[in-house]
Parts: C-alpha cells; structure tokens; sequence
C-alpha cells in the first residue's frame, strides 16, 4: 500500500483525485482541464522596468460543455488538509464566474456551493461521491433560472467557431455566459403580471 504522504501534488492528482472524477462520469476528454492558466500575471511596473507577477492556473476546471465551467477544484499533496486549497479555488472561482469550488488532498473532497441555494454551503464529500455533470448542471440551472428547455437549449447552443479552434478567454466566455443567462433569469424571477421594476 502506497503512503499517500510520500506523494507529490502531481501524483495525488493522477492517482486519486483525476480517477475519481471519471468515476462520477465526467469526460476526460471534452470536460476536464487540468493545470488551465488562465490569466498571464499582474504587469509591475517599476520606474523604466517591467515584470510579470504570478500567473494563476487551476489545477482542474470542470466544463458542461465547451465554455460554460462550472466547477473548480485546487489539489494539494496528503500533507495538507482536505481543505487546504479552499480558499485560493474561491479566488478562481470568483474570477472565473464558477460556482462550484472543491479541494483535494486525494483522501475526499470538500465542496463549496457558492450559488446560495444548498443546504450546506461546504460539504466534505468522500473520493467515490463526486457529484456528476448532471448534478452539477441542474444545480446550475436552478441557480442560474434556466428552468424552460427552449432557455437551456439557447444556454446549451456551441459558440460560434472561425474555423481556427481558438477558444475565448475567460472573460469573453464570462461575458458571453453572463449575456445569455441573466435575462433568462430576469424573466424567470419576474411575475408574470408585474412590470421589472
């Protein structure tokens, strides 16, 4: 039996935290990034010098498909608690307009719903109890109001590709998701005989 406290981040992840991803149905393939910078770093400026700050990079970001991520999860070696890396997640998670964020030392999770609408707002789930794409998305949709299949399947509809697999950044993707799901939202939450006002 391998000590998981000899393990490396890299290996806890590849061992432990990747398998049991897969295990709850998410696509390797189509709905995992691992290691995703996701911004270049802070440009410092100094007199006539200049320099790059820290680079951020998640070491997994979970898509329901291609552009619209919904969860987030920092790794950390067996040294570590199983929430260790909690609170630089949220920061990803906030930049990135995720809300979904968990941490993993490889021995479970600890899932943070920023949505507001759980009963608990973190939960420490084993290794064998990720969620699935299908829980998180229903829980996404809920949250974002996307409750007519006419609103889910405009949410749901490919980006537009130029034939050069460019993909936008995360700030274009954050603003294309943030145009099509908030007046769906509006118009959910609205009542149906009351001006939005």
């Amino acid at each position: 039996m391998i000590d998981k406290k000899t393990l490396s981040e890299r290996d806890i992840c590849s061992k432990f935290i990747t398998p049991a991803i897969i295990a709850a149905g998410w696509d390797l393939n189509n709905q995992i990034r691992e290691e995703v910078g996701f911004t270049k770093g802070r440009v410092i400026v100094r007199g006539k010098l200049h320099t790059r700050g820290e680079q951020k990079r998640a070491d997994y970001i979970l898509y329901y498909k291609p552009n619209i991520p919904i969860a987030v999860i920092e790794a950390k070696d067996n040294k570590h608690s199983v929430g260790a890396g909690m609170q630089q997640a949220l920061n990803y998670a906030e930049i990135l307009g995720i809300p979904f964020v968990l941490s993993s030392n490889g021995d479970g999770f600890l899932l943070h719903d920023r949505t507001g609408m759980a009963d608990k707002t973190e939960q420490e789930l084993a290794l064998d109890a990720f969620p699935s794409p299908t829980d998180l998305w229903q829980r996404y949709c809920q949250w974002k109001g996307l409750t007519s299949v006419d609103v889910r399947k405009t949410v749901e509809m490919p980006y537009y590709d130029d034939g050069t697999s460019r993909a936008p950044r995360y700030y274009q993707a954050n603003a294309i998701n943030n145009t099509v799901t908030p007046r769906q939202q509006a118009a959910a939450t609205t009542a149906p005989n009351k001006p939005p006002y």
